[in-house]
């Protein structure tokens, strides 16, 4: 199974476009045909037509599932870097290969992917650099998150070859993902990384 973690902002669905993109995408890799999402805002309940909501799409073959929940970001304040080689191309349901990688936080709040030395992603989200008020992105991350692609398209963001020698020539790093922008300031100074 798949997974879709799509943000709804005031009962508005937010980038729909490169979420269709990715199950596409996905859909074509395992050859089969990604089903159509089903009219995501006519399911909401009016208690969560006001915030930030968090909404998953499980889905193979079918819709299989249409979860809500209001979206409360987590707290991160430090990073583990670790060396591991998980696949995460695509976005499963199934996230234990990422969710095993938390007992390498040693006591930091989440981690930080390396491969090969050069940094990806965390276990929830892409990763933004700032240097000299430029915003660089990693350009070999474990997923293509929605987010992402967007900051790239509308040219916020670079691509740049980011490794465990270089990040510290950067002065902060943001997490970003489908209900995290550059903008919510979800972020810390590089010297919260910790090796």
């Amino acid at each position: 199974m798949f997974l879709e973690t799509i943000c709804i902002l005031k009962g508005k669905i937010q980038n729909i476009d490169n979420h269709k993109r990715r199950m596409q995408e996905t859909a074509s890799y395992f050859r089969f045909i990604a089903p159509e999402l089903p009219n995501i805002e006519g399911l909401l309940t009016d208690g969560l037509r006001d915030s930030k909501v968090k909404c998953r799409v499980c889905y193979h073959y079918d819709i299989l599932s249409v979860e809500f929940e209001k979206y409360i970001p987590r707290s991160i304040k430090s990073l583990k870097l670790i060396k591991t080689f998980p696949d995460y191309s695509f976005k499963f349901s199934n996230r234990k290969v990422m969710d095993d990688l938390q007992k390498f936080r040693d006591g930091c709040d989440d981690v930080l992917i390396l491969r090969n030395g050069l940094i990806t992603d965390t276990s929830y989200s892409n990763v933004v650099f700032r240097k000299d008020n430029e915003f660089f992105t990693p350009n070999f991350p474990l997923l293509n998150g929605t987010k992402r692609q967007k900051l790239l398209a509308n040219k916020v963001i670079k691509e740049k070859e980011i490794s465990v020698d270089t990040f510290k020539q950067y002065d902060r790093v943001w997490l970003i993902n489908a209900l995290l922008d550059i903008e919510d300031h979800i972020s810390l100074p590089v010297e919260q990384i910790f090796e």
